[in-house]
């Protein structure tokens, strides 16, 4: 049941608000102006980018982007997506204060006021490099276990091969390539070699080919 304490107060106090964001240090919270300006800065921005509130504070956030994203256009493009659809989310290199880059995961969304204007976009970033370096490990061991299955199923059909020959060779009599003269039953067995041997080919070239992603 709803107290009448909770009917008169739906929105929470703007200050518990600002306490409540200015306590989370795991995500970097912030807000943006319509164009793209840093208004606000929480405690977790600070800890994950390196910036105090004062450094960044009025600074385009494009600040946080690698150059060759900020060349290519990226802030901008998200920002302008979100703008236009409400919300935008992006992961990629995020670049810190002291220049050294992390793996984020970032949403930006937009702030519309009692009349549907927009007012800003608040902003979070999570660095989730951590994840990505065990994704890339995963993947990397992964590829080393298909390499390993590779050659062994590699070994088994060279080597089934190889006794396949020897039998064809010195196992039956007239062995080799069929003459005029040789027996039918000579001559299919070959056959049936030659198109084992074209078969096996085919594997070893299928076995050889890089994994399809």
């Amino acid at each position: 049941m709803v107290s009448a304490d909770c009917l008169d107060h739906p929105v929470m106090p703007a200050h518990r608000y600002e306490q409540l964001v200015q306590s989370v240090v795991d995500y970097a919270i912030y807000m943006l102006d319509p164009s793209g300006h840093v208004v606000s800065w929480n405690a977790g921005a600070q800890r994950i980018k390196g910036y105090r509130a004062d450094e960044v504070i009025g600074q385009h956030f494009s600040l946080f982007f690698t150059p060759q994203d900020c060349t290519e256009g990226r802030p901008e493009r998200l920002l302008r997506q979100a703008l236009e659809q409400g919300v935008a989310q992006d992961e990629g290199w995020r670049v810190r204060k002291d220049g050294t880059q992390f793996w984020a995961l970032a949403a930006l969304d937009v702030i519309r006021d009692d009349h549907g204007q927009v007012v800003g976009l608040a902003k979070v970033t999570r660095d989730i490099t951590d994840r990505r370096e065990s994704a890339l490990q995963l993947d990397a061991v992964r590829a080393q276990l298909f390499q390993a299955q590779k050659l062994e199923a590699l070994g088994q059909l060279t080597g089934g091969l190889a006794h396949a020959d020897h039998h064809h060779q010195f196992g039956a009599p007239g062995a080799g390539h069929p003459g005029p003269g040789t027996r039918p039953a000579h001559a299919a067995a070959h056959s049936r070699c030659r198109a084992a041997g074209h078969r096996t080919d085919q594997a070893v070239a299928q076995l050889c080919s890089p994994p399809q992603a």
